[in-house]
């Protein structure tokens, strides 16, 4: 009997572990949904739909270290990306981590912008925390940083790319 008893313990054990691993690959999917949609949404200064992405209580925190709350995070949203400005735009080395009911999207950015008729290219970094709430994942928290030329991702880690302000 107590055979029996520790195989069904262990064959729970699985299939609970088997349902959480696909649900937690379930959530990575979709998260790496809602990122590419969050980027094009900057691409094409799509405030309605980036609205349905970020959480009431979002803030954003800036390269600078500014703390920018929803209201104006998304005021400037409307005019944030200009194709004639900032010529190239990807996001690249995605790395998605779900824990629970939290989690973290972080990538990589690379830009090309105009400045003085002139081409300046760099790349920043961004890690976006989400909460999963009544089934939905929304992002509460927006942080970015600057990356120094030494830790640039490579081209290969590229997963969609805009020139103009469109996507190639």
């Amino acid at each position: 009997m107590r055979k029996v008893s520790i195989a069904v313990a262990i064959a729970t054990c699985v299939v609970f572990w088997n349902g959480a691993r696909y649900e937690e690959e379930d959530d990575v999917r979709e998260l790496r949904r809602i990122n590419a949609v969050f980027i094009h949404n900057y691409v094409t200064n799509n405030v309605a739909s980036h609205d349905t992405l970020i959480h009431t209580q979002f803030v954003h925190i800036s390269s600078t270290g500014k703390w920018v709350g929803r209201k104006e995070y998304l005021e400037n949203w409307k005019t944030g990306f200009d194709p004639e400005k900032i010529v190239y735009w990807d996001y690249r080395s995605e790395r998605i981590t779900v824990i629970g009911t939290t989690a973290l999207v972080r990538s990589v950015n690379k830009y090309t912008v105009v400045e003085n008729e002139r081409k300046v290219t760099g790349m920043s970094q961004y890690t976006d925390t989400y909460v999963k709430e009544n089934g939905r994942w929304k992002c509460i928290q927006a942080q970015i940083t600057n990356v120094a030329p030494e830790h640039f991702p490579g081209d290969e880690t590229i997963v969609k790319k805009y020139i103009n302000g469109r996507l190639q």
